[in-house]
């Protein structure tokens, strides 16, 4: 049966948004002018509020400021120590093809990722940097770490053998990073240094490039965890000089360890992944001043589906969580749990609507929130509101909403979904 909406001009209308955004076709100084908005030369954020992007939910994503925020971090911890950009988890939910070919661009040499699937998508895209997988590999992956070039990283003694039988099997020499436990109790080998030297001292085609671990208290400087853990590590570092292994990257340090400036910590090499996208976790206690000028790249937002009026006493939501002090006016929003928007927000959670801070009402659903917009009448479907960033004035980045949420700022931004859609600017 012929579909009869296929001819419609709203549908051709809307299709040909969809498609021009997916392709990359933004204004230009005359198709803005064409649609008779100021020209502005030169594609930014404001061209995107002029004509915002034809989706229910999407995110905003400035290459501009993750490559700045690259830049700034390799100006911290100066020439002599390499930056691995670590884009796992999608690039922190910001897009890891179009970040990795943006650092890439800026000088990146090594991309840092979790899992075997994503070093080989990315390389499937045509990502040609070192790329290290630094969760582990499982049997049935064994093959793919060799065939896309993909660094493995060891976590084991049985690590290291298997992958000497995986080199000579290829027939070439593979190189691994070793990671040491040194004190969170999570991935990473807990043998002893002798132990560790022994084993890679029996590789006949594998080798060891680089030695790693991983702080779990950076930020914490009520604890002494992360001096030692870096004493633990430096007892293994040692052990590897003593029997005549060098090792060519030595990296302990990911974005905390690199803001709050524990520069014994840099060795030759640091994995920023959160300070990429313009994030410093707030520090426990007092320490060393954060030395990082980052600023966030990713910018949430969501369309007004309906506004209505309802009257004092009207029940909002699932479970009637939300009971109207007065008459009020509600918008409901085209993006809710399933989106990322935390359903720990409910009847607590900020939205940006109008310039103006706006509250969650109500229980969010799996695809809608409700916000209260009495004090922003100018609103009407069709409107973008911000879940997350900046409109004026007013402002919540990820770690504002995460403190409401209960949770932290990587969790916030890695949980917006798949279905927001990822728009560059």
């Amino acid at each position: 049966m012929p579909n009869a909406w296929a001819g419609s001009p709203w549908t051709r209308s809307f299709a040909r948004r969809i498609e021009d955004f997916n392709s990359g076709d933004r204004p230009t100084r005359a198709s803005a002018a064409d649609r008779g908005v100021r020209p502005t030369g030169k594609l930014s954020y404001t061209d995107n509020e002029m004509m915002p992007p034809p989706y229910r939910s999407y995110v905003l994503v400035s290459l501009d400021r993750i490559a700045r925020n690259y830049r700034n971090v390799r100006a911290a911890v100066g020439p002599g120590v390499e930056v691995m950009a670590v884009v796992k988890a999608d690039a922190y939910g910001h897009g890891a093809l179009a970040v990795s070919r943006t650092l890439i661009r800026e000088g990146a040499k090594w991309l840092a990722v979790s899992s075997v699937d994503e070093g080989v998508t990315l390389r499937l895209a045509g990502i040609p940097a070192r790329i290290l997988v630094m969760a582990g590999f499982l049997p049935q992956e064994r093959e793919a770490v060799v065939e896309y070039d993909l660094t493995p990283t060891a976590h084991s003694l049985d690590d290291i053998a298997e992958l000497d039988r995986m080199a000579e099997r290829a027939g070439l020499t593979l190189a691994f990073h070793l990671k040491i436990d040194s004190g969170m109790g999570r991935l990473g080998t807990r043998a002893q240094p002798a132990e560790i030297a022994a084993a890679l001292s029996r590789l006949r085609h594998a080798r060891v490039e680089g030695l790693m671990t991983h702080f779990a208290s950076a930020a914490d400087f009520t604890s002494a965890q992360t001096d030692q853990q870096l004493a633990r590590f430096h007892e293994c570092l040692a052990a590897l000089h003593d029997a005549g292994i060098g090792v060519d990257c030595i990296h302990t340090s990911s974005t905390n360890a690199i803001g709050y400036a524990r520069r014994d910590a840099w060795h030759t090499m640091v994995r920023a992944g959160h300070a990429l996208y313009g994030y410093v976790s707030p520090p426990r206690g007092a320490g060393l001043e954060q030395i990082l000028d980052v600023q966030p790249a990713l910018t949430w937002k969501a369309k007004i589906l309906t506004i209505k009026d309802i009257p004092e006493g009207t029940l909002v939501g699932y479970g009637g969580t939300f009971r109207a002090p007065s008459a009020m006016r509600i918008a409901i929003l085209g993006a809710g749990y399933a989106d990322g928007v935390f359903h720990r927000l409910s009847n607590r959670g900020k939205v940006i609507a109008a310039g103006q801070i706006v509250p969650i009402v109500g229980t969010i659903s799996m695809d809608l929130t409700t916000i209260d917009v009495s004090r922003a009448s100018e609103l009407k479907p069709g409107d973008d509101v911000t879940l997350l960033g900046c409109e004026g004035e007013a402002r919540l980045d990820a770690q504002q909403i995460a403190r409401v949420a209960g949770t932290i700022s990587y969790n916030i931004l890695s949980s917006i979904s798949a279905r927001v859609r990822r728009v560059y600017v």
